[in-house]
């Protein structure tokens, strides 16, 4: 099968490496020269161009660019493309990909793989990234069913474990276990950076590790990616927020209160409550 991919970083690059491992052949589209020739050289693309009439062939292409060029490069990718190639993207947001998209081309279905790394671009793309990660598919009521029958046999072939869900469940249920963490972890790093106290903002540099660490890991990741969540989940972001707000609050006003006994107890809800969403047998 020809893959095209349009967007050679992190997760573009990535998919090139699985698929090609598959048999496929990969054709790759970046806007950079330089990104092209190094995704050649490390072998992630059998093609790769510039010119984003190379994806005429492809019997399924991937558009793996930044949320807010989706749509943008989708409108222009239509030009070029049979009627009969499977459309999908990578978008951590699919309320608006699907609205924009899916009426313009029946062979179009939203996909998000829940995995990547702090680092961006072509240098970061690596071999079966996507093994035992989820990979969410959301297909409308109008989706072919052999779309979804390729697309579940490609997602398959990465490793992956395919969930299905609507564009609405996944953008409320990423906002909780993706875009909530980014705020909350880049809320920490500015609030110690906050710390006026130069001595102790030092020793708390020197100090932390790996539950510092583990805990701001999201917040010191890609800008741009960051505020493209908010932007594109903005809806579902600040109702997270805001319910996030209210445990703080009350945090506040228990330990205020000296009231151990309810910390305790709120202490042992989510200690049972993480094994739900994280069992790392700890």
């Amino acid at each position: 099968m020809n893959i095209g991919i349009l967007g050679l970083g992190l997760i573009g690059g990535s998919l090139g490496f699985d698929l090609r491992s598959q048999g496929h052949y990969v054709l790759g589209v970046s806007r950079r020269p330089s990104t092209c020739k190094q995704a050649l050289a490390v072998g992630c693309v059998d093609e790769a161009e510039t010119d984003i009439n190379l994806l005429a062939t492809a019997d399924v292409v991937f558009i793996c660019t930044p949320i807010g060029l989706i749509i943008p490069k989708f409108a222009e990718l239509i030009n070029y493309l049979p009627k009969n190639c499977i459309i999908t993207d990578v978008g951590s947001v699919k309320t608006p990909i699907v609205q924009g998209m899916a009426p313009r081309w029946q062979n179009f279905i939203g996909g998000h793989p829940m995995a990547g790394t702090a680092n961006s671009g072509i240098e970061a793309a690596q071999r079966n990234l996507f093994v035992d990660r989820p990979y969410v598919l959301t297909p409308t009521l109008t989706t072919p069913k052999y779309v979804m029958e390729v697309m579940e046999e490609l997602v398959g072939q990465l490793g992956s474990k395919i969930y299905h869900c609507s564009p609405e469940v996944h953008d409320l249920a990423v906002s909780w276990i993706s875009h909530l963490p980014v705020m909350v972890s880049a809320s920490l790093i500015a609030a110690c950076m906050g710390e006026s106290d130069r001595q102790v903002l030092e020793m708390a540099q020197n100090l932390a590790s790996s539950g510092f660490r583990d805990t701001s890991r999201v917040g010191g990741g890609n800008p741009e990616l960051g505020v493209m969540m908010a932007q594109y989940n903005r809806q579902a972001l600040l109702t997270s927020l805001q319910q996030y707000r209210q445990q703080i609050d009350e945090a506040i006003l228990t330990i205020e209160r000296e009231d151990w006994q309810a910390l305790e107890e709120k202490l042992s809800s989510t200690q049972q409550a993480r094994p739900l969403f994280w069992d790392d047998g700890c």
